[in-house]
């Protein structure tokens, strides 16, 4: 058996999330279906995580086992491509992995971006790639809020009810905030995740830049560990699962 990384970017407006579920399509049912056509064989496909309903990926990674050896990478490319040119799913790339790599458990670092696009006009070319929000928000003090997340820390105020994770302890190696006129771009970078918790901090910093909330209140609600202190978390289609390192 050979044992294959890929890496894809998908527009995750119109799927229920990564994760095969029975309530709609899903991007791992797309690809599984796709690549067991290409090679004639019954695939599965493995990802470095579940990314949620309308959450989008710049470059997930995921990896699967076949008895078929890809030799042309590049006629891999543009004939599974060729089978998905009726989703908004593109694979970016293939490298052959020794057996035992894993795209989720041998990953050591996610990275993914917030994207909020801060103006009083409704937007067009990125509806449902951002989150729109009209009030002018104060990014130094959402940098502050921000800040305050990097390190070791309990982190379940930010986790999702439905979270399934052993412990809240994550690690965030990095939390920035930058803006270039009327875009807002948080990105963040850690080993993982907790569900939700991206979104959940995001919200949360949002309530901080508009003014609903001081540093105070920010740190309450965050050292408190009650997910009931959490503001409402920002919405899926903001969010872009940017790169996996190994």
């Amino acid at each position: 058996m050979f044992t294959y990384q890929i890496l894809i970017e998908y527009l995750g407006t119109k799927f229920v999330g990564w994760q095969i579920q029975k309530n709609g399509l899903s991007v791992q049912e797309v690809l599984e279906k796709v690549l067991s056509k290409f090679l004639k064989s019954n695939i599965r496909v493995i990802g470095s995580g579940r990314t949620d309903a309308g959450v989008h990926a710049s470059e997930q990674s995921a990896h699967f086992k076949t008895k078929n050896e890809i030799v042309d990478k590049n006629n891999f490319i543009s004939s599974v491509n060729f089978f998905l040119k009726k989703y908004p799913i593109s694979i970016l790339d293939i490298k052959k992995r020794k057996n035992g790599f894993h795209a989720r458990h041998s990953a050591i670092e996610r990275i993914y971006k917030y994207f909020i696009i801060n103006r009083y006009s409704s937007l067009v070319l990125e509806k449902n790639k951002a989150w729109h929000i009209k009030k002018k928000l104060d990014t130094n003090i959402m940098q502050k809020g921000a800040s305050i997340l990097k390190g070791t820390h309990n982190f379940a105020t930010f986790r999702a009810s439905s979270c399934q994770a052993k412990s809240p302890i994550k690690t965030i190696k990095n939390a920035t905030i930058k803006k270039n006129n009327n875009k807002i771009v948080l990105t963040f970078q850690s080993k993982s995740f907790l569900q939700q918790q991206v979104r959940s901090m995001v919200g949360s910093l949002k309530y901080l830049g508009e003014g609903k909330w001081n540093i105070k209140d920010f740190e309450k609600a965050f050292y408190s560990k009650k997910r009931k202190m959490c503001a409402p978390p920002a919405p899926a289609h903001g969010l872009y699962l940017i790169k996996i390192k190994y």
